[in-house]
């Protein structure tokens, strides 16, 4: 299931769009991976952290082959968000110990994530990146 959702997924609608972003010389694509594609993620997610870093992979490629076709290919690599599959699924203990690893003391929102989405979407914003994998973690993996 995992594998249907981030690979499958991703690569049927690049396939599908790609011929018509090369046609028209012009297109922006926006891959969701996540900061599991970097770090591994935590304990029971080695296969979901997989499966992101190749969203990641796949992303920084496409965007070397789409270049000179003014496609700009980019990704948001979300950190931990609040949303209802943690509320349904994460144990509260995980939360808090996930937050203890974040400097800025929280976990993040989908509201704080929708921003890179925007700035990415915006040729007037962002016309001159591509290849890039913007992260939303509340500096949790800072250099």
């Amino acid at each position: 299931e995992i594998l249907q959702l981030n690979v499958r997924s991703v690569v049927t609608l690049c396939r599908a769009i790609v011929p018509v972003f090369r046609k028209q010389r012009s297109g922006n694509i926006i891959n969701v991976t996540s900061i599991a594609a970097r770090n591994g993620g935590g304990p029971g997610v080695a296969l979901y952290a997989a499966t992101k870093g190749f969203v990641s992979t796949l992303t920084r490629g496409l965007a070397k082959e789409l270049v000179g076709d003014n496609v700009r290919v980019n990704g948001v690599a979300p950190g931990v968000i609040i949303t209802p599959l943690h509320d349904r699924h994460t144990p509260q203990a995980t939360l808090d110990a996930l937050r203890a690893t974040i400097p800025m003391g929280r976990l993040g929102t989908p509201e704080e994530c929708a921003g890179a989405f925007l700035y990415l979407a915006s040729d007037a914003a962002s016309s001159y990146v591509t290849g890039q994998i913007i992260e939303v973690n509340g500096g949790q993996l800072m250099p």
